[in-house]
């Protein structure tokens, strides 16, 4: 398991009302479209989509203090090639690609998945060397940001980590519920995903907690 830890930190007004301000302008003036313009409830769940993943970026780049976002998904000129932020390791710089999702807690176990869509690292056009999971959910009405950690695209890419299924692949649920992929997916075990990086300063921040990825419950 290379999952050590993982760790959330809470977010604050203002970072929540500057991703939303990102947010809404995006809907009305960038018109790159997404996978719900066809959704009866489009606007709706377009909106959540946004505000989650433009939010798991502004916490990153307060979080290891890089510069902030300033525009949200779907800005014509503001495609990034899967280049969200460079980050320095060790003397190296690396780009790191944020994929956020909501949940309704942040208790995860080994078997929990981040879903990677095999296109994207298709694209010839592709700057990710890693790809960061966080996930957003709220508690007392506030948001709470986990940082599950990172995971190589080139070790996906060769077969090293990951499960790739092919679109139509039906799956189950923690829950016992079942979906279909839509597109070509990769599957990435939250224990197979590198413990995040860890600075003084983020020991700091409002809510900081250190917490363990569990093993499946047994049925």
């Amino acid at each position: 398991m290379r999952n050590e830890f993982y760790f959330q930190i809470e977010v604050s007004n203002e970072q929540l009302e500057y991703a939303t301000k990102l947010v809404e302008h995006s809907i009305q003036h960038h018109s790159v479209s997404d996978i719900f313009q066809n959704d009866p409830d489009g606007k709706k769940r377009q909106r959540e989509f946004r505000l989650t993943g433009t939010l798991g970026e502004v916490m990153f780049a307060d979080a290891y203090e890089l510069k902030r976002p300033h525009r949200s998904f779907g800005a014509v000129d503001g495609q990034d090639d899967g280049q969200d932020f460079l980050l320095e390791i060790d003397g190296k710089t690396y780009s790191f690609d944020i994929k956020s999702m909501g949940r309704k807690n942040n208790i995860f176990k080994e078997n929990y998945v981040l879903n990677l869509p095999s296109y994207q690292m298709q694209k010839s056009s592709s700057l990710t060397d890693y790809y960061y999971c966080i996930s957003l959910h709220q508690f007392n009405e506030r948001y709470i940001a986990s940082f599950i950690g990172f995971v190589s695209k080139k070790e996906i890419q060769l077969g090293k980590t990951g499960v790739l299924y092919q679109s139509g692949t039906k799956r189950i649920k923690d829950d016992g519920k079942f979906f279909t992929f839509q597109r070509d997916t990769y599957e990435v075990d939250f224990k197979d995903i590198s413990t995040p990086l860890l600075t003084p300063r983020i020991k700091n921040l409002a809510g900081f907690q250190l917490k363990k990825i569990l093993a499946p419950f047994k049925k």
